[in-house]
């Protein structure tokens, strides 16, 4: 159905803080101006809430104090009543064990800052790989109008005259060090390289998948995804999001209204095309759970599985953020998939109207950059979503990270306990490993690491690396960034320390790897496996208090979000009880 805008003017949640004499109403409308507000700001205009996840300690989002001011400018001058409220930031860079174990402490505070306090609508603004899902995942708890600007990619980074990608160069040159290929100066010289402007990875990476997720769900506006951090236009992007949270507003237009089944399936076949990171998975079934939408692994690859990956970006291709911009960015991708029939056209995005309009005229400018479909990186990129008596409920892969010739490949698994057994023997000279064998990772989950830490793509062994290989099978339940690359099997389900089957592969055993067959299978009969299954003990707890025990008493599996239970669904926006 299309969407029928509420009529205006209309009574305004705020007023219920602002509007009135009683002593509530100036209890919370009296201290608010010692700021030096005037009466009229409270005269039932909207209240836009700008949630703002500026941090010194979260780099890809230093800048966000800046576009925060963009927004104000956008909201005065629309005819709102901008404030700007600072929510909790987790930072990639900074926290440990991983910032995934706060994505939903995060989600969790943003959907209650914005039921507690008096806004209309929220401006989300965001950067940092966790942020964007945290505040989207509340907003539409609340399902108070909201619309996402991000902080945009950082420029080209460069060293001796070729393109540097944050985050895949660091990979790369980690190997290198390992293999005798570069020494530890050359190293240091190229850290400097790697960071030279405000913005996120500008790799597609986390970050930039999913503010291209963000695009395409249509909870941004159109030419949101790309644009650099430090471009002027960014600074436009800012201002005309502020100046359209009004109108929505007034509206009422809500996150319910816009992300609805046919946006995620949008969303999933564009993560393909873009050569997204694999972490979108995660993040949009937990998205999807909070607003109601019965989204499964099985639709990730129903509708990805299918779609050429196009965008010719690091760790899949060879160019960065900066060109993707400069080449359209993703309205030429989002094109691409409409003109192809991949696209629900009707689809609502926060500007009002359909994703199909708003893509209609998009102009590539690059066709190295956006390639055509007969140069695809990868005929069917999207996200292989792998089952098997390995992965009873699902693993996920990404091909256009992979390698061809070990799509189809099986071999001895040399398994590690946890990241600490595999940091301690990898360097082993007498480890028993060739490229032919499969490297086996567990207890790096949800619950096992915890928090699911990005250690999924584990570094080769030095003597292997040394032979010219660069790449082999790896399995794990942990996570990747989205700036790695390699064959690498993740997110397996049930993970090791909720006693999965991947608790119980010792090493020698063979495991089959069929990713055309979307097979992942471990060479052991049915009943020595339930035998296995049957003599394991979980390990002790790790955490006898605080929101460490507490995640892991409550996250659920990688495969429906690595959410917590009692947080799916939308509780509404509906206003606590005025204890004054």
């Amino acid at each position: 159905m299309p969407f029928t805008p509420a009529v205006w003017p209309r009574v305004l949640r705020s007023q219920e803080w602002y509007g009135g004499t009683s002593r509530d109403n100036i209890y919370h409308r009296g201290w608010l101006k010692n700021q030096g507000y005037p009466d009229d700001l409270f005269d039932g205009r909207p209240v836009i809430g700008i949630l703002n996840t500026w941090s010194d300690l979260t780099p890809c989002n230093g800048h966000l104090r800046e576009l925060a001011e963009k927004v104000k400018a956008g909201v005065w001058e629309a005819g709102g009543f901008p404030v700007e409220v600072p929510v909790f930031s987790a930072s990639e860079n900074t926290f440990r064990p991983t910032a995934m174990m706060y994505r939903n402490l995060a989600a969790m505070a943003v959907e209650e800052v914005m039921r507690a306090q008096p806004i209309d609508g929220a401006v989300l603004l965001v950067g940092c790989d966790k942020t964007t899902p945290s505040l989207m995942m509340g907003a539409a708890s609340t399902d108070i109008p909201s619309i996402v600007v991000t902080g945009g990619p950082m420029l080209n980074g460069w060293f001796k005259g070729e393109r540097m990608g944050s985050g895949t160069a660091l990979w790369q040159m980690s190997e290198d060090i390992k293999a005798g290929k570069m020494d530890k100066a050359e190293f240091l010289a190229a850290e400097q390289a790697m960071s030279r402007s405000s913005g996120t990875c500008n790799t597609m990476g986390t970050a930039s998948t999913m503010a291209s997720m963000a695009e395409a769900l249509g909870m941004a506006l159109s030419g949101n995804a790309a644009i650099p951090g430090v471009d002027s236009r960014r600074r436009v992007m800012a201002q005309m999001t502020g100046r359209r949270i009004v109108q929505m507003v007034k509206d009422d237009l809500k996150p319910s209204d816009i992300m609805t089944k046919q946006a995620f399936e949008n969303a999933i076949r564009c993560n393909g095309a873009i050569g997204g990171s694999t972490n979108a998975v995660i993040h949009l079934l937990a998205l999807a759970g909070r607003v109601g939408v019965d989204l499964t692994l099985d639709d990730w690859d129903r509708c990805g599985r299918d779609v050429p990956t196009i965008v010719n970006l690091m760790p899949s291709g060879k160019y960065l953020m900066e060109e993707f911009f400069y080449a359209g960015g993703l309205p030429v991708v989002l094109k691409r998939l409409s003109d192809a029939g991949l696209l629900h056209d009707d689809a609502l995005t926060v500007s009002g109207t359909t994703i199909g309009a708003e893509v209609a005229g998009a102009q590539n400018w690059n066709d190295d950059v956006i390639l055509p479909v007969e140069r695809a990186l990868a005929a069917s990129g999207g996200i292989a979503v792998l089952r098997g008596n390995l992965a009873p409920n699902g693993a996920v892969l990404k091909p256009s990270a992979a390698s061809p010739h070990l799509m189809t490949h099986r071999g001895r698994a040399v398994v590690f306990e946890d990241i600490d057994d595999y940091k301690a023997r990898i360097e082993d000279e007498d480890l028993d490993i060739d490229e032919t064998c499969v490297m086996v990772l567990k207890n790096c989950g949800p619950k096992g690491y915890p928090g699911m830490s990005e250690v999924g793509n584990m570094g080769l062994p030095p003597k292997v690396l040394r032979r010219g290989i660069t790449d082999m099978v790896r399995i794990s339940d942990a996570r990747m960034s989205g700036t790695a690359y390699g064959t690498v099997v993740l997110h397996t389900a049930p993970e090791a320390a909720a006693g999965g089957p991947l608790a119980v592969v010792r090493t020698g055993d063979m495991i089959e790897l069929d990713v055309a067959a979307r097979r992942i299978h471990l060479d052991i009969s049915d009943a020595e496996l339930a035998a296995r299954l049957a003599a394991w003990q979980p390990a002790a707890p790790m955490f006898a208090s605080g929101y460490s025990k507490l995640f892991v008493d409550m996250v659920e599996g990688a495969d429906t979000g690595a959410d917590f239970g009692i947080l799916k669904g939308c509780r509404g926006r509906e206003v606590p009880r005025d204890s004054h």
